[in-house]
């Protein structure tokens, strides 16, 4: 999986044009919550009820050097620390510090572990790709604001040296297929 650096840097220009908070986007952030919730307890859940078993450690600090890291704590120990919302620094203006760290879990395993791929540009694209299937179509668009969008800003506006500020905005909605979407046009508007 590679990102195209025209398509990455018109996600972040589109990322940073969008409001901080939109109300347009209320519907899809809740399906979002809500699916991102029943990953989350499917997670942790005892395996003998069906769940993966898997312990999650919110902590102070990036907790991990590398993917490979994280996927082996995941395997051999069944336990993945994720960097807290709280210490971030960085508040959502959606979703609360408890759901944003649920989603950093579900994302950290059924993105970057599912796939093996890292937290450069293309292994984020693939964390999206891969993790896009287990949300709706409406649930789809807040998570490619909340993946696609944030670390496109991050790579390709600040390069890579700081973390955009979080937002509860819809990219237009050809971001949110894996397609190669389209440049043109107005960046702002949601489609």
């Amino acid at each position: 999986m590679r990102l195209d650096p025209v398509v990455g840097a018109a996600i972040a220009e589109a990322y940073q044009a969008a409001p901080v908070r939109d109300e347009r986007a209320g519907p899809a952030y809740a399906a979002f919550r809500r699916e991102t919730a029943r990953q989350y307890h499917f997670l942790v859940g005892r395996t003998e009820f069906g769940g993966l078993g898997v312990t999650v450690r919110f902590v102070d600090a990036d907790p991990y050097p590398d993917v490979t890291s994280m996927v082996d704590d995941v395997r051999r120990r069944r336990l993945l620390k994720v960097w807290a919302s709280a210490a971030t620094g960085n508040p959502h203006p959606y979703l609360s510090d408890p759901e944003n760290d649920m989603f950093r879990a579900v994302h950290d395993v059924f993105g970057h572990a599912a796939t093996g791929c890292g937290f450069d540009r293309h292994g984020e694209e693939a964390a999206w790709l891969k993790h896009r299937t287990m949300y709706s179509p409406l649930a789809v668009r807040a998570l490619t604001t909340e993946t696609r969008g944030q670390n496109c800003a991050q790579i390709f506006h600040y390069g890579g040296g700081r973390f955009p500020p979080q937002k509860a905005a819809l990219l237009p909605a050809s971001f949110s297929h894996p397609r190669p979407a389209r440049t043109g046009g107005p960046a702002t508007a949601p489609r």
